[in-house]
């Protein structure tokens, strides 16, 4: 049974320091192997027709979205995306994983949105496309979208209206008179 001893100088510290010392690499040295083999291995997901999924979501919006192998094409709700997104800036929001992993008009994409508005669905489409592309080839492009910030999902909302406010914030006006 070991007892203990209070440190009163730095020779008690010197003393005790080099058989920690000796103790702690050994015990280090089989957890350090562990963690090496653990990364798991990502696989591609693609269905029978070589389709890839991802599901999105941003605000109330939630999107799925399908890509394959193709010339670019869009399709949102069944309409082209521009027909769909009227601002453009609603279109640089969708095509960004793409520019993000360096394959512009390499792949079609068919999604259905619903919920929210026009600025949260193209947010949950953006989600969605990082997502499938992770899964058509996590060795591509996992990497390149994870840094860009697009698989992770954006759990900004609205903030709920509390009693006594106009808003969430928002006071009711003062009249000094």
């Amino acid at each position: 049974m070991a007892t203990k001893k209070t440190v009163k100088s730095m020779e008690d510290i010197k003393a005790v320091a080099p058989k920690a010392a000796a103790e702690a690499p050994a015990a280090a040295a089989p957890a350090t192997a562990v963690v090496a083999n653990d990364a798991p291995k990502r696989e591609p997901k693609r269905d029978g027709q070589g389709r890839s999924y991802g599901t999105g979501r941003r605000k109330d919006a939630v999107a799925r979205v399908w890509i394959k192998p193709g010339r670019g094409q869009v399709l949102v709700n069944g309409k082209g995306q521009g027909d769909y997104f009227a601002r453009h800036t609603h279109l640089l929001v969708i095509n960004q994983p793409f520019l993000v992993a360096k394959c512009v008009n390499q792949f079609d994409v068919i999604c259905t949105v619903v919920g929210g508005g026009l600025s949260g669905q193209a947010g949950a489409v953006r989600h969605g496309i990082s997502r499938a592309l992770s899964a058509y080839d996590p060795a591509n492009y996992r990497s390149a979208l994870k840094k860009a910030g697009f698989l992770t999902r954006d759990s900004r909302v609205v903030e709920r209206k509390k009693v006594g406010l106009h808003k969430a914030r928002r006071s009711k006006q003062w009249a000094k008179r």
